[in-house]
């Protein structure tokens, strides 16, 4: 038997089915909060926006278009959320790059696997720290929606209609800001790295 799509479970939670309420959140919870951890680079506040976001739906599901597709719409509501926490947030808070987000039965989770989506053996973490370190400083220093449209394109893979809709912009506009963030990515990268060898040799 097939597995109920988002939109069918969501419209039998709408008819009064509260397990299929519970088996969307078990579904999307994991990707939904390395989305959030992503964009705004806090892993307490990703908790909260996750919340919001799932009470949001809870309360609002009945606003939800039966012809379009959940996941985009979902991953909208968060966007939105998390923007409202980085508009709040008084002053930045820098977290280590190798900092652990939480310990559980999993193991210990770090935001270097967040950006690989898995662990990688300790010999390998060790040769790839450093890359990785300098990759997320750059796109924390990229502009929000460049940001934005780069991680739901690289890291969730979702399709340039399904970004736009998430972002709030044409297919157009969507290819045009990939564009943008990908050159404005590689420019920085690779100042970031010729500043890093300066600094090694000096």
């Amino acid at each position: 038997m097939e597995a109920p799509t988002d939109e069918r479970l969501l419209s039998e939670f709408l008819r009064g089915d509260p397990a299929c309420f519970d088996l969307l959140v078990r579904r999307h919870s994991r990707e939904l909060y390395q989305f959030v951890v992503r964009l705004t680079g806090d892993a307490m506040a990703a908790e909260d926006v996750i919340q919001e976001t799932f009470l949001k739906v809870h309360g609002a599901g009945d606003s939800f278009d039966p012809t379009r597709r959940f996941k985009p719409w979902l991953f909208t509501i968060a966007a939105n959320k998390a923007r409202d926490h980085i508009r709040r947030r008084v002053r930045r808070r820098e977290v280590s790059f190798d900092a652990q987000i939480r310990h559980d039965a999993e193991g210990t989770q770090r935001y270097i696997h967040l950006l690989t989506g898995e662990g990688t053996p300790p010999d390998e973490e060790l040769l790839l720290d450093e890359k990785r370190r300098i990759v997320r400083d750059v796109i924390e220093q990229m502009p929000g929606k460049l940001s934005e449209t780069l991680i739901l394109a690289y890291y969730h893979r979702f399709a340039y209609k399904d970004i736009g809709e998430v972002v709030g912009i044409p297919l157009g506009t969507v290819k045009s800001r990939l564009h943008a963030a990908v050159a404005w990515f590689a420019e920085h990268y690779k100042q970031a790295v010729d500043d890093q060898m300066k600094h090694k040799t000096s």
